[in-house]
């Protein structure tokens, strides 16, 4: 089953990016990587549900638990892009590219534009 990231807590999602950085960890490396005062046992009781939830796996390295995401991180990253699109944009990704491209906000290069330009042909290729 494809799990989606879209019903994660703040919390978890930052956890979640921590070990995408890090590739895997102690819960005493998640929690050193805050920049806030995060609480040692919830986070542990976080990296906990994550693992239940299906987010995370853990192996014993010494006397301690090193957890690694299950999920891979270019698949999170779409899944919370949908809920970002669906949330802010209705769903449209017109809409949304419209506002990453906002003249008023900075110029594409050229590279990104031919970059687009290729997606969008491609997209139209498949019929989407």
């Amino acid at each position: 089953m494809k799990k989606s990231v879209l019903y994660l807590s703040k919390r978890e999602r930052q956890i979640l990016d921590v070990l995408y950085r890090l590739g895997e960890a102690s819960a005493s490396e998640v929690v050193a990587s805050f920049p806030d005062e995060a609480g040692d046992a919830s986070i542990r009781k976080l990296m906990r549900v994550l693992e239940e939830k299906g987010y995370l796996a853990h192996a014993r390295r010494g006397h301690e638990y090193v957890y690694r995401p299950t999920v891979a991180h270019k698949d999170a990253s779409r899944s919370a892009l949908r809920h970002v699109v669906e949330t802010f944009f209705g769903g449209s990704a017109h809409k949304a590219v419209s506002a990453l491209i906002d003249p008023s906000q900075r110029r594409l290069t050229d590279e990104e534009r031919a970059q687009l330009e290729k997606l969008i042909g491609k997209a139209a290729g498949e019929g989407r």
